[in-house]
């Protein structure tokens, strides 16, 4: 913990908000190059001067030219010599910012942070009232950005995380098992778990109308599984009884303001032998402070989103995105389970899987 002897210097606090100031800045023009197509065009079409990044993409020759200055003064472009510079976007930065399938695809976070602060009034008046902001009236940049960032993860890491744990593979892959994805966004969990156990029919939930209709659409387009995906518009607590052989829910426990009801509605839904999987933020399993780079991240997610949307529903438990394990086991008994493990899945980005046990 923070003492008096160990608290920061008036220097170091003071370099510590320029820093965050300067990080800001580049969120933020981050998210105007993601929004107007000048990385995608810089990665695709290759490097470009101002007029030509401004005709590829149908924006404004000066200010594309005051973006790549920036990009170039803030290290994410290389600038030639001469006049009129040409722009380059190193490979590296390409891959962080605009390739949509690798593990390190982190360019739809600006596109998050930034579409949060646009509701900073929303929220003070939320913190003043005890009410909320639902993920609805967070819109697009909070919907689309959430369903990004988790794709690469999903498509890439989940079958193997799954199939390291032999029990669990070997349950999913019995012919005919239903698979419930419960707070299934953008439905990318939904479509990977259809791809690595082709012999199931997976259904997934979400109580979003708009995130509905992403799903249906990503799902769409996949006929490699579109015919035994399945996308439902409904509450968790809808879950037909004693059907799935699993049932998943993918970093949206926290997110739920009545979670009991929907884990004991999970664990209702189960065959006899069915098992339930809950991957949600590898937080500490205790507060300390100051905390670790995962903890202080999901602060910031629970402060601007997570909590607010789920303070948004009267008679909320306001979990919040820190859920600590303490947190999930004691939800997990009052819903009927008999326990709750961590799965041995590592190195699986911020998240940790857990096992419910009935």
């Amino acid at each position: 913990m923070t003492d008096i002897d160990t608290a920061p210097t008036v220097e170091s606090l003071a370099q510590r908000v320029l820093d965050a100031s300067l990080g800001t800045i580049d969120l933020i023009s981050m998210y105007i190059g993601d929004r107007l197509g000048w990385y995608r065009s810089l990665a695709t079409d290759g490097p470009a001067t101002p007029e030509e990044l401004a005709a590829r993409t149908g924006t404004d020759t000066r200010y594309a030219r005051e973006w790549l200055e920036q990009q170039a003064a803030t290290g994410l472009l290389v600038a030639s010599d001469g006049d009129p510079r040409t722009y380059t976007l190193l490979d590296t930065a390409a891959e962080v910012l605009t390739d949509e399938h690798s593990l390190n695809y982190l360019g739809p976070l600006a596109r998050m942070l930034c579409g949060f602060a646009v509701h900073l009034p929303e929220l003070l008046d939320a913190y003043r009232t005890g009410g909320g902001v639902s993920w609805a009236d967070l819109g697009a940049d909070a919907r689309e950005s959430q369903a990004a960032m988790n794709r690469p993860w999903f498509e890439k890491a989940l079958p193997s995380a799954l199939a390291s744990v032999p029990e669990l593979h070997d349950r999913l892959r019995k012919p005919g098992i239903e698979i419930a994805d419960i707070g299934c966004g953008g439905a990318w969990s939904t479509i990977a778990l259809a791809r690595a156990y082709p012999q199931a029919r997976v259904t997934g939930y979400d109580i979003d109308p708009a995130t509905v209709a992403l799903a249906t659409s990503n799902v769409a387009e996949h006929p490699d599984v579109s015919d035994r995906v399945t996308i439902i518009e409904a509450d968790a607590q809808e879950l037909p009884e004693g059907r799935c052989s699993a049932a998943f829910a993918f970093e949206c426990i926290h997110d739920m303001p009545r979670p009991v009801e929907v884990l004991g509605a999970m664990r209702r839904a189960l065959t006899d032998d069915g098992v339930v999987v809950v991957m949600d933020e590898a937080v500490a399993d205790e507060f300390t402070a100051p905390a670790n780079e995962i903890d202080r991240l999901m602060y910031g997610f629970s402060l601007t989103c997570c909590l607010p949307d789920s303070m948004s529903h009267p008679g909320s438990v306001g979990t919040g995105t820190v859920m600590r394990m303490s947190t999930l086991r004691r939800y997990a008994l009052e819903a009927g389970f008999a326990d709750v493990s961590v799965l041995p899945i590592e190195n699986f980005d911020l998240w940790r899987f857990y096992l419910l046990t009935t």
